[in-house]
């Protein structure tokens, strides 16, 4: 009867030594810190991927070598280098291991966050080894198709043309199941279930009765067509009173304007359904006219909207749009050029009137989008459109990687100024601050096209690149961001996967990775379009609100 240490190494003598010594090897470093502070379950998801990543480029490696026909040692020097490295690598994942609750909690510290209960070592080595398993799994039965095809071919063709189609139509097997079937219905499932949640009525929220709300008896929009953000968008912002008790003097009501995406049939007639209600309203009437691209579900953050309608004490209409009911990772994948068509309807149609309108008598006009919204927002309007009759200025947060303008200024940049917060052509049109230093660092006057990005070095939809797989990036480079810890270490692909990771899941409280604080967005929209009226004393209130309240 077999012992239990000969069925391990038969066992063992399945897998690649070369790819268990690298999987564990990335395992290890999947382990220390990244942007964010990752759950358990998502550690144990970056770990399992990482270790799979090592052992399949072990395994390459070693098929390679063995093809090539390049001399291998004698066998008792091929067991001791095994033994030696296997033993390097399981002390350094050990270290690792008992290292990981530390690089955890100094993130949070870092975030202010409180610390937390201890990063369970085996959970996570459970949890990668169901992830590897899983992965082995689908490749193993990926190699049995290719193999049934290439026999089956091989009686019709040569044997390496065999093999060579039999991949072929694997792979085309394959990612017609995941893509055609999966992922499709996945995404329908997504898509319905979040309509659904969309369109639900609460019995919280009701109906605005002031017929200068949109979703009121008089507006043009009826509160069933506003959908679940757009209902709570109209209602829950600042009022007039509440503005006015701040200020201790009389305040305008802010106009908003959603329409949602069940308001009409396509982005250009939601789009004229828009500007007719911005009319109704008196929109073009107010000092300040902002159009806003919501996220992917139409969410329009609050801590942007509330502070510009307080810093210019209500004197301002808002108007948007919905594109999509799915979340932003989502409706980028699905719908991304759907966002942007959205955005270019409204912003051309709105500002084809505004444009026709006497320049004395026009409100000023700016753009804002938060994450996938700035990105849309970006894509909204063609700089050769607007020559004749220019808008003021956009403020785009936390804009994400996929952004062309932004990837643009930051690779740009001028010298000497970190990627994490970029100096453009000394700032003469576009700025950047962060929670450190706001939009009037640069020396140079700010003209009247102004351009402004605000965002954290911490945040991963805005510094992920798939390029990090196997090239450090800029930002990771000294001087690094204060959010960022000094702890992170790039690696090629572990990086990567542990900024997915940070993206997919990750969360941090305002003032870090993708949540704007409040008192944030007050600095720049100030900065930006300099309200009248504000002492320093009266704004830093304004500030301690926002931050109490948050």
């Amino acid at each position: 009867m077999k012992s239990t240490s000969s069925n391990l190494r038969d066992a063992l003598r399945h897998f690649s030594t070369a790819g268990l010594l690298l999987g564990t090897l990335l395992f290890a470093f999947s382990l220390t810190p990244s942007l964010l502070p990752r759950p358990t379950y998502a550690q144990g998801i970056v770990s399992g991927l990482s270790f799979s990543a090592g052992y399949a480029l072990g395994f390459i490696a070693h098929w390679l070598w063995d093809y090539l026909q390049l001399p291998r040692p004698g066998r008792r020097t091929e067991r001791t280098i095994k033994l030696t490295a296997a033993g390097i690598c399981t002390l350094i994942a050990a270290i690792f291991l008992w290292r990981a609750s530390a690089w955890q909690n100094s993130l949070r510290a870092l975030m202010d966050m409180e610390e937390a209960s201890g990063i369970r070592p085996l959970s996570i080595a459970l949890i990668a080894l169901a992830v590897f398993a899983l992965l082995l799994l689908l490749v193993r039965l990926f190699r049995l198709t290719f193999r049934f095809l290439a026999r089956r071919l091989r009686r019709f063709v040569p044997h390496r043309v065999s093999n060579l189609l039999g991949v072929i139509a694997a792979a085309t097997l394959f990612w017609s199941v995941i893509d055609g079937v999966i992922f499709t219905l996945a995404l329908r499932a997504a898509d319905n279930s979040f309509q659904q949640i969309d369109e639900l009525i609460l019995d919280e929220i009701s109906p605005p009765v002031d017929p200068m709300k949109t979703g009121s008896e008089h507006s043009l929009i009826s509160w069933e067509a506003l959908g679940g953000r757009g209902r709570r968008f109209v209602t829950q912002g600042p009022s007039a009173e509440s503005i006015g008790a701040f200020l201790g003097e009389e305040a305008m009501e802010p106009l908003r304007v959603y329409v949602g995406l069940n308001a009409a049939e396509t982005p250009a007639e939601r789009a004229r359904l828009a500007l007719e209600e911005l009319k109704r309203v008196g929109a073009f009437e107010r000092s300040v006219l902002l159009l806003a691209t919501p996220t992917g579900r139409g969410w329009v953050d609050p801590a942007a909207q509330n502070t510009v309608e307080y810093l210019h004490r209500g004197d301002i209409a808002t108007a948007t749009m919905q594109y999509s009911y799915l979340p932003s990772h989502l409706a980028l994948i699905v719908e991304g050029e759907y966002g942007a068509e959205n955005a270019r309807a409204l912003f051309a149609t709105v500002y084809e009137y505004w444009s026709e309108l006497p320049e004395e008598a026009r409100p000023r006009l700016y753009l804002h989008g938060l994450s996938l919204g700035s990105l849309n927002s970006d894509l909204s309007f063609d700089f050769y459109d607007i020559i004749d009759a220019p808008f003021h200025g956009a403020l785009w947060s936390g804009p994400p990687f996929r952004s062309e303008t932004w990837r643009t200024v930051t690779r740009e940049r001028d010298p000497g100024s970190p990627a994490w917060l970029p100096t453009f052509r000394g700032g003469a049109v576009v700025r950047f601050m962060n929670q450190y230093r706001g939009l009037d660092a640069p020396e140079s006057a700010w003209g009247d096209f102004r351009i402004s990005y605000l965002q954290y070095g911490s945040d991963p939809i805005t510094f992920f690149d798939p390029r990090i797989l196997y090239r450090e990036p800029d930002w990771m480079r000294e001087p690094r961001a204060p959010d960022v810890s000094p702890d992170l270490r790039w690696y090629p692909v572990v990086t990567m996967l542990q900024l997915l990771g940070d993206l997919a899941v990750g969360r941090a409280p305002p003032g870090y990775g993708h949540t704007i604080a409040a008192e944030h967005y007050l600095d720049a929209w100030m900065a930006l379009t300099e309200p009248e009226g504000w002492s320093e004393a009266e704004f830093e209130r304004l500030r301690q609100r926002f931050r109490q309240a948050r």
